[in-house]
């Protein structure tokens, strides 16, 4: 499917952390693999002056997901570490905004819709087309997606630029299966009208 960049259009790359990229506390599989494609995304908004979005978990030392509290995993992405760091190697562009979420201590939240300012700063800029890519595709990712298609954004999945966790094998293409049937367009680099 083709599908054209508009002047309400918006990119958001999900939770591209140095914890979640290899080497970090909690690696996704192959996650520096997203990097490029995201870029090449980056570079088509920048050129059009299109707003780019970052989220990033941004835990509190003690977060109720970590395992030493009865969650799922390691310490990852805690406030000022340079595991929390966007990964340097992502062309962000100058007036890029960065949504940090997941950042009470008692509450986890996988969407950057959940407890952020996002969807009013989407809003506000008047954007209806919102392109979604980054890490991982089987929880924030997917959660992500299904929140905005629930907001009501026409939600573009990119296919090229997701990588999951698949905590049980096939998790990822499930994730996928259930953000396209739920409503989200999946495309990959070469199906964007520019």
């Amino acid at each position: 499917m083709r599908i054209s960049l508009t002047g309400r259009s918006a990119l958001l790359i999900v939770d591209v952390q140095n914890d979640f990229l290899p080497g970090g506390a909690l690696p996704v599989p192959n996650g520096d693999t997203v990097i490029a494609p995201l870029n090449n995304y980056i570079g088509l908004f920048a050129k059009r002056g299109l707003p780019v979005f970052a989220t990033r978990d941004w835990h509190p030392k003690q977060h109720v997901s970590f395992r030493e509290r009865g969650g799922p995993w390691p310490p990852h992405c805690v406030q000022n570490t340079r595991g929390a760091e966007i990964s340097s190697m992502l062309n962000l562009p100058p007036g890029v905004r960065i949504v940090d979420k997941a950042f009470s201590p008692d509450r986890d939240a996988y969407s950057g819709f959940q407890e952020t300012v996002l969807s009013l700063e989407l809003h506000r800029l008047g954007v209806k087309r919102l392109f979604i890519g980054g890490l991982a595709t089987d929880y924030c990712v997917k959660a992500t997606v299904i929140d905005s298609i629930d907001l009501g954004f026409e939600t573009v999945l990119l296919l090229d630029a997701v990588k999951g966790v698949d905590v049980n094998p096939g998790d990822s293409e499930k994730a996928v299966r259930e953000m396209i049937l739920k409503g989200a367009v999946g495309i990959t680099l070469n199906d964007v009208l520019h």
